[in-house]
């Protein structure tokens, strides 16, 4: 028995996440075990780095299975994705060590959010980024995101997945204008629920002058969800990259 390591891309929009749901809810981890098994005709479950939602997409999406399969790794990869949708493909698959854990043994995980800031909304930008017709104030936003870095109690800006702990440790969180667009990325140890959407969200409010920089500090300070601005849509958001220890 092999352990195998996957990265996994994906377009989020008709998935109820990444996490398995109900039978009548397709999710990404529903269809990558479902084109597993057949390609390797034997039971298996995956293990993700993270569970995105709804909508939410992955460049860096890591995975875990194991499986008796005897031809080549190449092999493998090659008949997963001809067998898989079309918005999952398997970018890189490797064997792994026995204990090799996609969520346990990350150290770092890297979203980017993508707001598209320009007067007249874009369809086909619609499914990959949050329309804001209104000019924002990106340097002030760049300002107000400083203070995330370091260790945190994220309480205001999420829930955590498991237990009751909502400190987390960011070593990343700025603004970038890119023409139209206004991309946020952030690197953290781990995130709770609805984290960055909940950032980005209070982080528009600063850009558009409903919040000012204090206001977003005294936010994140007081360790209470009702303080937090709008979640932002989930299209915007996408998982970009998983670090571990090599």
């Amino acid at each position: 028995m092999a352990r195998f390591r996957a990265l996994v891309e994906y377009d989020g929009t008709v998935y109820f996440g990444f996490q398995r749901q109900r039978e009548d809810q397709p999710t990404i981890q529903s269809e990558l075990e479902r084109v597993i098994r057949q390609i390797v005709r034997e039971p298996v479950t995956i293990l993700g780095s993270g569970r995105t939602d709804s909508g939410v997409h992955a460049t860096g999406q890591v995975i875990s299975f194991d499986s008796e399969w005897r031809h080549t790794v190449a092999d493998l990869q090659r008949a997963l994705n001809a067998n898989l949708p079309a918005d999952i493909a398997i970018l890189q698959l490797d064997t792994a060590e026995p204990t090799f854990h996609p969520r346990f043994d990350a150290r770092r995980r890297a979203y980017e959010y993508h707001i598209y800031n320009a007067a007249v909304r874009s369809p086909l930008r619609r499914q990959r980024s949050w329309h804001v017709a209104k000019p924002l104030d990106w340097e002030r936003m760049n300002q107000a995101a400083t203070c995330l870095i370091g260790v945190h109690d994220f309480a205001t800006f999420g829930q955590p997945p498991q237990g009751e702990v909502t400190i987390r440790e960011v070593f990343e969180a700025r603004w970038e204008k890119r023409k139209e667009y206004l991309v946020f990325s952030i690197v953290a140890n781990a995130f709770l629920y609805q984290m960055v959407r909940s950032i980005v969200g209070s982080l528009k409010a600063v850009g558009d002058g409903r919040w000012t920089v204090e206001q977003f500090e005294a936010a994140l300070a007081a360790c209470d969800r009702s303080r937090s601005g709008q979640v932002a849509p989930a299209q915007g958001l996408t998982l970009v990259s998983v670090t571990y220890g090599e």
